[in-house]
């Protein structure tokens, strides 16, 4: 083949990169964050109260050893490279912080957290999401004869039989429901989920307490009225070996979003856009005040929902990037044809 045909050849090619790499950007990660929204966990319990405030004793003892900040920060227990190694990277004692110093005070061993009523039977889990993205949520129960007095280890739940798994659930409302079938205990117990994302090694973590044969109607602060397997509060237990724990609720949205900017965890896909690097939150300190100003708030409602969780950092590096490249390609492509007419002249 001629010289300037090869070259004319090359030029097409580099052409269509163009597109190519559009995808490419436009796909790149973006970090995603949640918590349990019921049965509600401990960390959307307490920010629900108030972090400035906390009503419950538990909560009270949770700002007080790890700070106020962990409950703005309530959709950020995370490990940004975990890639499933859940038990390697947390050690027992620490799986409601996920190892994380901010959230440390989630994992006090106490008996009055604020807990969710249920029973055994079929549930319908509500997984409250800011930056919405593919993966497996697994819910664990803790085994017969937890102690929520003593320190949680992976020992104490039950890995054998996951009470729900669910894969790309698709999310609604500011949700992801899924389902699943919790089994016969009694007294106060421990759920524990893990949303480990397909897209990123990203994996997010979270604590909920339950109480079997609570009683009330209200679950989580999201409505019983799908839940069969829920009694609501756990206002009651039905025994009189221990005092009972406060009723939980989740907060709503409008508590989301008066939060959002207290908050060093971005909403709605913004964030550690390079998903395979540490996803430790960042001091708001360390942020321009410019920035900050400029943070997003969290996503409540459906249109609120980004199918991959894209950030808006992300979309003007990919249009920027893809006429950067469209450009560049079509000068080379105009220089191989002067080339090519020229050689032929010649």
């Amino acid at each position: 083949m001629p010289t300037s045909s090869k070259a004319t050849v090359s030029a097409v090619a580099a052409l269509g990169l163009a597109p190519l790499a559009l995808t490419a950007l436009a796909a790149a990660p973006a970090s995603a964050h949640g918590s349990m929204g019921d049965p509600v966990s401990r960390v959307s319990q307490c920010y629900a109260e108030g972090p400035e405030s906390p009503r419950s004793a538990a909560c009270k003892a949770a700002v007080a050893a790890g700070g106020t900040q962990a409950l703005y920060d309530w959709n950020g227990i995370r490990i940004g490279d975990a890639a499933g190694r859940h038990r390697q990277l947390i050690p027992d004692g620490k799986l409601c912080s996920a190892n994380n110093e901010e959230f440390k005070g989630l994992d006090l061993a106490r008996a009055d957290w604020p807990a969710t009523g249920v029973r055994s039977g079929s549930y319908t889990f509500k997984y409250r999401v800011t930056a919405p993205h593919k993966g497996t949520f697994t819910v664990y129960l803790t085994k017969p004869g937890y102690d929520p007095a003593k320190p949680l280890g992976w020992s104490g739940l039950d890995l054998e039989h996951p009470v729900a798994t669910a894969t790309d659930p698709a999310p609604s409302g500011g949700f992801y429901t899924f389902s699943g079938t919790l089994p016969e205990r009694s007294g106060r117990q421990l759920l524990y989920a893990v949303w480990q994302r397909s897209d990123s090694p990203e994996a997010f973590y979270s604590c909920s307490d339950v109480d079997f044969g609570g009683t009330g109607t209200g679950t989580g602060g999201t409505g019983s009225t799908e839940n069969p397997g829920s009694t609501g509060t756990a206002g009651s237990t039905g025994s009189t070996e221990a005092a009972p724990a406060p009723a939980a609720s989740a907060p709503s949205d409008e508590q989301i979003a008066a939060g959002a900017d207290k908050s060093t965890i971005e909403h709605h896909g913004h964030g550690d856009d390079d998903a395979s690097t540490s996803a430790e939150p960042t001091a708001a300190a360390a942020r321009p005040a410019a920035a900050a100003a400029g943070r997003p708030k969290a996503a409540g409602a459906p249109a609120d929902l980004a199918e991959t969780g894209a950030s808006t950092g992300t979309s003007y590096l990919a249009i920027g990037g893809a006429a950067a490249l469209a450009l560049g390609s079509a000068a080379l492509f105009l220089s191989v044809r002067r080339r090519a007419a020229g050689g032929h002249r010649r």
